[in-house]
């Protein structure tokens, strides 16, 4: 704060002033009432230290001008000495925020000054509510109609629920069994599943459950991609902040994905990158439903549901001390395992039936037949994008032709694919379903790194892309090459 101290004693105010600097305040320094009348006329103190008895103007009558003064609101202490208590009760009567004995102990002090800056803060945001109610109002209104609006917009552009397609028997019972566990909130859910599985499809359908279940339909369903959050902003993403808890930090702090998805879902994707150091914290949150905001004090309940998604091998990452052994079992008290489209191949052709029709529905020629060949080509192809992959291969032929029947010709970027160079292994090709293992032995272990090798070049450097081509995990990936490196 900045502290106006007035005091005609030279010795005496110089050791406050010097204890109240090294507490972190501005002190101004006056020797007599008027003067300290003519500072205080001029500038912002909050505070005001004064001694009663001095000249030209004294300590009870600098606090009366104070308090006839319009639009300022400084506490007020005034030193006394003991044989002058009536004094210090007239000083009270007359407004005074408290008194000091002299010879002033810093303890009270202290005291003193810490109880002056919470009231002075609790009066600055008073003020701000008072004159500024309106506006506090509207703008969080705004905030919460523009979040409805936000919401309402992404429930009517999900493609999942209106458009799901579940054909074969394992995707049924998945599909039924998300249904059942949207009844109960308080379990939380862990999906597996390769990348473009559908795995924040059937987060989906725990969160909204039936299409007639109007309660949850306008709770919030918040995703978070834990991949594309770097770890030292990971905490303030999930838990928010209080005000001031870092340098840089909004002055009114900021609301967590915790805190927007109260009331409905909280779908962390990728959830095995998040950092090990905050694993125990999300733990907390599932099991005690309540947590700390960054730099803040006071624990906020959650009412929550927590749904997790990983292409990553959890169970792996377990063993090698890089995900929290408590955290994964508690996760996996709902669990989801989704296979592959290479291991559901019934699924294939429907899929791709409901997408062209999806695609190609607002052209003159739909098409609305596959041809026997090209539904070959479709079932032999081992899709390592799985239902993604799919769409996305139909949603280009949709695009690029208009016509009734699906033919070979259309999925020229497919068979591009698989007539692909095979991976050169000591000038042995290695062909699915065709490689002979030598008779004079086959190093397994170099010729792994060789196979990443060519698929990283192959992939121009991009580990993603040389990932998805071998049919393993990103993560699976690091770990060989960090092998190789060891």
């Amino acid at each position: 704060m900045n502290i106006l101290l007035v005091d005609d004693d030279d010795g005496s105010r110089a050791g406050v002033a010097k204890f109240l600097v090294q507490m972190g305040h501005q002190v101004t320094q006056c020797h007599d009432g008027q003067e300290a009348l003519d500072q205080y006329m001029v500038g912002d103190f909050p505070m005001v230290l004064s001694d009663i008895k001095m000249p030209k103007l004294s300590g009870l009558e600098l606090l009366r001008h104070i308090a006839t003064l319009p639009g300022k609101s400084a506490d007020v202490v005034l030193f006394t000495g003991y044989g002058d208590m009536e004094t210090a009760i007239e000083a009270l009567r007359s407004g005074a925020y408290d008194y000091l004995l002299k010879p002033i102990n810093v303890a009270e002090l202290a005291a003193i000054t810490d109880r002056i800056a919470e009231h002075q803060s609790l009066l600055r945001e008073n003020k701000v509510l008072t004159e500024q109610f309106s506006d506090e109002v509207r703008v969080a209104t705004e905030d919460t109609r523009q979040e409805l609006s936000r919401l309402k917009q992404r429930i009517r552009q999900t493609n999942g629920l209106d458009n799901i397609g579940i054909f074969s028997p394992e995707m049924k019972s998945i599909v039924a069994q998300a249904h059942k566990y949207h009844e109960n909130r308080l379990i939380p859910v862990l999906i597996e599943g390769e990348t473009g599985t559908g795995k924040e499809i059937i987060s989906r359908i725990l969160h909204y459950g039936d299409q007639g279940d109007e309660l949850m339909s306008q709770a919030p369903f918040i995703d978070v991609n834990c991949a594309a959050i770097t770890a030292s902003l990971f905490e303030s993403e999930l838990f928010g902040y209080d005000p001031g808890a870092f340098t840089g930090s909004l002055t009114k702090g900021q609301k967590g994905k915790l805190d927007i998805a109260q009331g409905g879902t909280l779908f962390l994707d990728e959830v095995g990158e998040i950092p090990l150091e905050l694993q125990g914290k999300l733990l907390r949150v599932i099991q005690e439903k309540e947590f700390y905001r960054v730099g803040g004090l006071k624990k906020c309940k959650t009412d929550v549901r927590i749904i997790c998604a990983t292409n990553a091998n959890l169970e792996q990452m377990v063993e090698q001390g890089t995900f929290r052994k408590d955290l994964y079992f508690r996760l996996k008290v709902g669990h989801f395992v989704i296979p592959p489209l290479r291991r559901r191949r019934d699924d294939i052709i429907p899929m791709a039936e409901m997408f062209l029709r999806q695609f190609a529905g607002n052209k003159t020629n739909q098409f609305q037949l596959i041809s026997e060949k090209a539904a070959t080509i479709l079932r032999s192809y081992d899709w390592p994008g799985n239902v993604r992959e799919l769409r996305n291969t139909l949603e280009w032929v949709a695009f690029m032709h208009n016509d009734v029947e699906l033919k070979p010709e259309h999925l020229v970027n497919l068979r591009q694919k698989f007539q692909s160079p095979p991976i050169q292994l000591d000038s042995q090709q290695v062909i699915a379903g065709q490689f002979v293992l030598p008779t004079s032995g086959f190093n397994l272990e170099r010729h792994f790194d060789d196979i990443v090798q060519q698929a990283l070049q192959a992939c121009h450097g991009n580990k993603t892309a040389a990932a998805l081509r071998l049919g393993i995990s990103r993560r699976s990936l690091y770990c060989r090459l960090e092998h190789k490196k060891g």
